[in-house]
């Protein structure tokens, strides 16, 4: 039996009197792209976030690869990259220069970074703009080289918070493009989004989060068929009784 990439079990997480997550249990098997879908506020990122080891659990346990993300934090970010939902560059360098940067700190070889640092502008493209300084960025291409920041040390397990939010749809469409062969290399992913139509269009399953609860687990196409819904947004409404935007 093959050992799932990530592994969650009665996972809770509480600020003060506030749960944001509320005793999650998902196992995510390696090479799959498992999207989870839910409005902002509903617990995705803290999910991230509690797996990249930057959170503590309440309760409950996570691993990642095979490691505890309470004991061996550390071990696990030399697995992962994460590109968070909140855009973190240096903004007086250039897009070039902040995805050398995260290859420098991941000791990646110079000579591979150089050829990794070419292709991963090419596949988001960004090379014509690779040498202005990301302060002149769009919010969109900001997001672009975040991305592939996060993908420079060629990472097997991949946390993208968001990763499209601010896209123009031709930039999305390449993103999707991109994330589509980060999954044909065999890498373990988890998108979050409340785009239902990203969802829909990547993930091989999907996890509906609402107020920190998963509430449906499954295909894209299973849960359409299960609930007679015609799109995730329809399954959601089904389940909530709300738009899946809203809040959002």
């Amino acid at each position: 039996m093959v050992e799932p990439a990530i592994a969650v079990h009665s996972l809770v997480k509480k600020f003060e009197d506030v749960t944001a997550v509320g005793g999650v249990d998902l196992d995510i098997s390696p090479g799959e792209l498992f999207g989870l879908l839910g409005p902002n506020g509903a617990g995705k990122t803290t999910i991230l976030n509690i797996l990249a080891g930057l959170l503590e659990p309440t309760s409950g346990s996570a691993t990642v690869g095979g490691f505890d993300v309470r004991k061996d934090a550390m071990r696990i970010r030399e697995l992962i990259g994460v590109c968070p939902q909140d855009t973190a560059v240096y903004e007086y360098l250039t897009g070039r220069e902040n995805v050398e940067l995260f290859g420098n700190l991941h000791s990646v070889n110079k000579e591979k970074l150089r050829a990794s640092v070419k292709t991963l502008l090419d596949k988001v493209g960004l090379s014509r703009d690779a040498d202005r300084r990301v302060g002149k960025y769009s919010g969109g291409m900001r997001r672009r080289i975040n991305l592939i920041m996060a993908l420079v040390h060629d990472p097997d397990i991949l946390f993208l918070d968001e990763p499209t939010a601010a896209m123009d749809p031709q930039s999305r469409r390449a993103v999707w493009d991109f994330i589509r062969e980060l999954k044909g290399k065999g890498k373990t992913v988890i998108l979050t989004t409340h785009y239902m139509e990203e969802a829909e269009a990547l993930c091989d399953r999907v996890g509906v989060i609402d107020h920190g609860r998963l509430i449906a687990l499954g295909a894209p196409g299973e849960l359409k068929a299960k609930f007679g819904a015609k799109d995730l947004e329809e399954v959601f409404i089904q389940i909530t009784g709300r738009r899946i935007r809203e809040g959002a």
